[in-house]
This record gives C-alpha cells, structure tokens and sequence, in this order.
C-alpha cells in the first residue's frame, strides 16, 4: 500500500494508582474535545494509518487517539476522534523530572510514583518543589523544555479529591511532542528507566509491546466515565519512535479502556517494523 496521507492535527491541551478503580486521579473532565488549527499534512509509511482508520477503529465501542512523533522530529501523526483530556497519572513524569532534578533524594518517591503510579508519592513530589504556584511552575518548565509549547499545570485542585497536575489538560499533539523530546532532556535518564519497569499490573496498552518505556494515566469524569490514556517510547527502525493513545469507552469501564489500549497496541506491533525511529540531536 503507498503512503497514506495524514491530517495532522495540532491542538492544544494527573496521577492514577495501582488500583485504579479505587485511587483514580480525577480532574476537570474527561477528554473534552477541543478546537483544532490548520493542519498540515505528512504521509506515514506502509499501513498503520488505513488499518487503524478503516479496520481497527469502527470496531471500538468508544472515542480513541494515536499520535506518532519519532524522536528528534517534528513530523507528527495524530488519528482518532479523541485530541486531549485530563492528563491524569501521564503527568507523573514530568513531574518527576522536575523532582529529581531539584532534589536527588526523591529517588523513592519517584520509583513509586512511576513504577506503581502511587498518588502519595506523586504528591511528595510536587510538595518538594515548593509552594503550589512554583511547583505548578516547575513541572509547566519541563513540559516547554520538553517542546509542548501549550500545555498549563494547574496550581489549584479543580476538584478537590484529586491533584492539582493531575488535572491538566494535556493534549494528544503535545503529549506525543514531550514524549519524543524527553529522552534528550537532561537527567531524564532515570525516569525513562522507571518507565521501563512499570508493574506489572499495569502493563496493558503500550506495556505489551516489546522493550516500550511508557506512562498510563486514567480516571473518572464527573459522571464516573472513565478515560484511560498512555505515553511511551517504542524500539523501530532509527531509533525510537513517541506515541500516545488514549480512549473514552462509550461504557465507562477501565476495565474496557485499557483493553481498547491493548487493541490499539497490537495494531501498532503488527506495523511496527513499518515505523522509522529517531535519536537525540548530537551533542
């Protein structure tokens, strides 16, 4: 099949635990769609797009996302009827980040906070950076640093049960943009290792593709319907290569998010030989 071409869609939009039915991460909504800018357009190779387009994502009971973004490019892919929403337990790593940055102490909290996406060690972590407001801040620095030039953290809890991070809008496009740059950002190289070893029972999604370093996040609206959403970093041809899915199940369910997550990652094992990855810049 020759190249499909993409619209790709830039736009402009935390934490879960081990138990996601019990501790979610909650926030302003649930993946409200938002306004789109003009698109430019780039193809991606082989079929991925037309697979997941024409095959996969009629057979979904829900809205889903997937955007693509090699590192050290800019030729970003976005599919889906799902652009952003919540950030949820995703935002634990540029939380993290910042944390480990200012302090290197907060190595536990951190293993938790990733590995198990511990809300309590999550919220160590915003405590070390100081007041709300510089520890909103901080983790805003390391989402510019990291090419999301949009993306707001929040000082304030939305609603109330859940954090502040937590509740940022972070959309699919600027996700994917501060995935594919968070491998060259200085000190990151202990978060993505974490990233590499996330429980195992969280490894729906993106957890089942061979040798991903990756982040879910998930959590109710209002209503209680859930979103479930994932960033990683997958192995290609090249390098590695970004990419974040999310869904809204038309039933609400985790249980059913994370398995149209698994869905949208077997697809992408099926192509992944198809994809072409990225390095760091040199130097």
């Amino acid at each position: 099949m020759s190249a499909v071409l993409l619209t790709v869609l830039v736009t402009a939009l935390s934490g879960c635990s081990s138990k996601p039915v019990l501790v979610p991460d909650k926030t302003t909504g649930a993946a409200a769609p938002t306004a789109t800018v003009p698109a430019t357009a780039m193809p991606l190779p082989g079929t991925l797009a037309g697979d997941f387009l024409t095959d996969l994502k009629p057979s979904l009971a829900g809205k889903v996302g997937l955007a693509l973004l090699p590192v050290g490019s800019d030729r970003l892919v976005t599919l889906g009827d799902w652009t952003g929403g919540p950030g949820w337990s995703t935002m634990k790593v540029p939380l993290t980040l910042a944390a480990l940055r200012k302090n290197t102490g907060n190595e536990g909290a951190a293993v938790n906070a990733i590995e198990y996406s511990d809300n309590t060690a999550a919220d160590t972590l915003w405590q070390s950076l100081g007041s709300a407001e510089t520890a909103a801040q901080t983790v805003q620095d390391v989402l510019r640093e990291g090419g999301d030039p949009d993306t707001t953290v929040p000082a304030t809890r939305a609603r109330a049960d859940y954090s502040a991070f937590g509740q940022a809008d972070w959309s699919l496009a600027d996700q994917v943009k501060f995935t594919a740059k968070l491998p060259c950002l200085p000190q990151s190289e202990l978060v993505t290792s974490l990233m590499s070893k996330i429980s195992s029972t969280q490894r729906w999604g993106l957890g089942t593709l061979d040798g991903a370093v990756f982040k879910g996040g998930w959590g109710p609206d209002p209503s209680g319907n859930y979103l479930v959403r994932q960033l990683g970093l997958i192995p290609v041809d090249g390098g590695q290569i970004a990419i974040a899915i999310a869904t809204q199940p038309n039933s609400g369910s985790f249980d059913d998010g994370t398995a149209i997550l698994t869905k949208i990652a077997t697809l992408i094992s099926h192509h992944q030989d198809e994809l072409k990855g990225g390095a760091c810049p040199a130097g």
